[in-house]
C-alpha cells in the first residue's frame, strides 16, 4: 500500500510510542499526530473506541490496539523483520511483548500515579498534549482533573497499597535483570529490534520519563536507558542470537518475571473472569495479589497461548519455557 499512515497518540502513551518506533524502524511513510483537542473530531471519525493509538490507513481504514496493529503491518511491510527465523527465539519474543502490554503497564502506570511528583509531572504533560496553548492557570486545573481521574483508575492494572511492593520489587529487579541482559547487546534478541522490543520499551520508555522511575534507570540501568534512548528510532544492526547466547542473561528474566510472576498472575485473572468473579486473588512468589480481574488480560492470554499451540511441541522451546517455570500456564 502506497501514501501516508497517520497515527494519533501521545507521547506519554506507552502503546503509541510502541507503535511509532515500529515506523519508524520499518521506515513506513506516516504522520505523527497528537490528539489534542483540535483533532478529536477527526479522531473519533474513525477510532470505535476512545483509546490510543489510532492507526489511519493511506484508503482511510482505522486500526487500533498495538499489537493488532504491528502484527498486520508486519505482514504487509515484511522486511526488515521483526520476528527471528528461529521459531524457539520468535515464541520467546512474542512471550516478552505479551509480559509487557500486561505486566510492564503495571510497572509504568504505578510508578506513575502512586506519588505526587510523579502524578503532578503526568497529569501536566498529558495536560499541554490534549489541550496545548493553556495558560498556566488554565492548565493547572485541567491537570488537577486529569490526576483525579488517573487516580481512580489505578486498580485496573492491580496497583494498590498491598500489591504497591510487589510492583516496584518486579520493576527493580527487572530492570536490574534487563541491565545485566542489554550490557552486551543493542536489543533484547540480538542486533535489531524484536517484536518484544518495541512492547516492553514502550513501557520502560515512559517510566523513564516520569521522576521516580526515571531516577531509578538513570541511576543504577545506563545499559537499559542507552537501549530507551536507540529504541526511538531502531535501526537493523545484524542478526538476531540463538538462544545459547542469550540464555545466560535472559533467563533470569523469564523464570522470575514471567515465570513466577506474569504467568500465575494471567491465569488467575483468566479464571476469575471464566468463573464470573468480581475480584481474585492469587499466590506470586509467596505474596498475595488481589485485584479485580480484567476480561482484555483473559483474552490475550489466550491469544499467547494459542500461539504456543501453533509451535507444536518444539522440543527446544518446551525445555526452556520448563526450565524458567513458563510451561505450565501456557498449556
Amino acid at each position: 500500500m502506497t501514501g501516508v499512515h497517520r497515527i494519533y497518540g501521545a507521547e506519554v502513551s506507552p502503546y503509541s510510542v510502541k507503535v511509532r518506533s515500529y515506523f519508524r524502524y520499518k521506515q513506513i511513510p506516516h504522520e505523527w499526530l497528537e490528539r489534542d483537542e483540535s483533532r478529536m473530531e477527526e479522531f473519533q471519525r474513525y477510532a470505535k473506541l476512545p483509546l490510543i493509538p489510532l492507526v489511519v490507513t493511506p484508503d482511510d481504514t482505522g486500526m487500533q490496539d498495538s499489537t493488532p496493529i504491528i502484527e498486520a503491518l508486519e505482514a504487509e511491510f515484511p522486511e526488515p523483520t521483526i520476528h527471528s527465523p528461529d521459531p524457539v527465539i520468535a515464541f520467546l519474543s512474542a512471550l516478552i511483548e505479551e509480559f509487557a502490554d500486561e505486566w510492564g503497564v503495571k510497572w509504568m502506570f504505578h510508578y506513575r500515579w502512586a506519588r505526587e511528583i510523579d502524578q503532578v509531572s503526568a497529569s501536566t504533560r498529558i495536560a499541554k498534549s490534549m489541550m496545548p496553548g493553556l495558560d498556566d492557570e488554565k492548565l493547572a486545573g485541567v491537570a488537577d482533573g486529569i490526576r483525579q481521574r488517573m487516580l481512580g483508575r489505578v486498580g485496573f492494572v492491580g496497583s494498590s497499597e498491598q500489591t504497591a511492593p510487589q510492583i516496584e520489587d518486579s520493576f527493580q529487579e527487572g530492570i536490574g535483570q534487563l541491565e545485566a541482559h542489554l550490557a552486551t547487546r543493542p536489543y533484547l534478541f540480538g542486533a535489531r529490534p524484536s517484536f518484544g522490543d518495541f512492547g516492553l520499551w514502550s513501557q520502560i520508555y515512559n517510566a523513564w520519563t516520569d521522576p521516580t522511575a526515571g531516577a531509578l534507570l538513570q541511576e543504577n540501568t545506563p545499559h537499559v536507558v542507552a537501549w530507551a534512548k536507540r529504541m526511538l528510532a531502531p535501526r537493523n544492526e545484524g542478526s538476531f542470537e540463538a538462544w545459547d547466547t542469550l540464555s545466560a542473561t535472559l533467563t533470569p528474566f523469564l523464570s522470575r518475571q514471567v515465570g513466577r510472576l506474569f504467568l500465575p498472575w494471567s491465569d488467575a485473572n483468566a479464571r476469575a473472569i471464566a468463573a464470573a468473579e468480581e475480584v481474585f486473588s492469587v499466590d506470586l512468589d509467596g505474596h498475595t495479589w488481589t485485584q479485580k480481574p480484567q476480561k482484555y488480560h483473559a483474552r490475550s492470554l489466550a491469544a499467547l497461548r494459542a500461539r504456543y499451540q501453533a509451535v507444536g511441541g518444539n522440543t527446544a522451546l518446551d525445555e526452556i519455557l520448563t526450565a524458567t517455570g513458563c510451561l505450565p500456564w501456557l498449556r
